[in-house]
């Protein structure tokens, strides 16, 4: 059975990070789906159950009984786990892009403190910037060939509170007892890639910056397909 591709972004960016992607995989012939996690900082902890609701209730969709493939964009990874053991639907694969991983043995802090302590001094009133300012020019317009595209990433992106990246997410026995596989774009996730492939998983690299399935859609999605379909 042909793979149903979930493509999760980052809670931190928006759908429109996955949307490029989304098209050449439809228009090779497969079924895709791009929840929105837009809203899951709207109310306070705990955050991760809204993730899993809000894809659970976008697979509605789908008909019961298919088979999904589950893709994670940067610290959509963390979620991962609790997204599987909280569908309904069978998940055939789990693909994580550029993507943090769960830790081996939960639960998994989505802030590590060296980050915390960087975030720290941008909270007002408990309440993150976007993401993206976060980082210096440098630092952002790499990962934008089109300005176009940057206008509507950038728009999109929600703010999110302090709290979100002080969570704690589970990690369910067994979650990985399906294919799992690992695309790196570049810097710096290089050792988290090493340590996908230290846990027996499949590694691909296709170089570019953190947003890379923006500027080459074509190539991610190759990659993906030929994940899914060679589990």
């Amino acid at each position: 059975m042909q793979p149903i591709f979930v493509l999760v972004h980052s809670p931190s960016v928006g759908p429109s990070t996955w949307h490029p992607v989304a098209e050449h995989l439809t228009a090779a012939g497969y079924q895709v789906r791009v929840p929105s996690l837009l809203d899951i900082g709207a109310e306070g902890p705990p955050f991760w159950p809204r993730i899993v609701n809000a894809v659970r209730d976008d697979l509605q969709q789908v008909p019961a009984g298919s088979p999904v493939t589950l893709v994670a964009h940067s610290n959509a990874g963390l979620f991962l786990p609790v997204i599987r053991s909280g569908l309904d639907h069978p998940v055939s694969g789990s693909i994580f892009v550029d993507a943090a991983l769960p830790a081996r043995v939960g639960p998994t802090p989505v802030g590590s403190p060296e980050l915390l302590e960087f975030l720290g001094p941008m909270a007002v009133n408990g309440m993150l910037p976007r993401w993206t300012d976060w980082w210096d020019e440098e630092d952002v317009a790499p990962m934008f060939s089109d300005p176009i595209a940057r206008q509507t990433v950038i728009e999109e992106q929600p703010t999110l509170p302090l709290s979100y990246y002080e969570q704690h997410i589970p990690v369910p026995d067994g979650w990985d007892d399906r294919a799992c596989s690992y695309l790196l774009f570049g810097p710096p996730y290089e050792e988290v890639s090493a340590e996908a492939h230290e846990r027996g998983w499949r590694v691909a690299h296709l170089p570019g910056a953190h947003l890379h399935q923006i500027i080459d859609p074509a190539g991610t999605a190759r990659h993906l397909i030929e994940f899914a379909t060679t589990a």
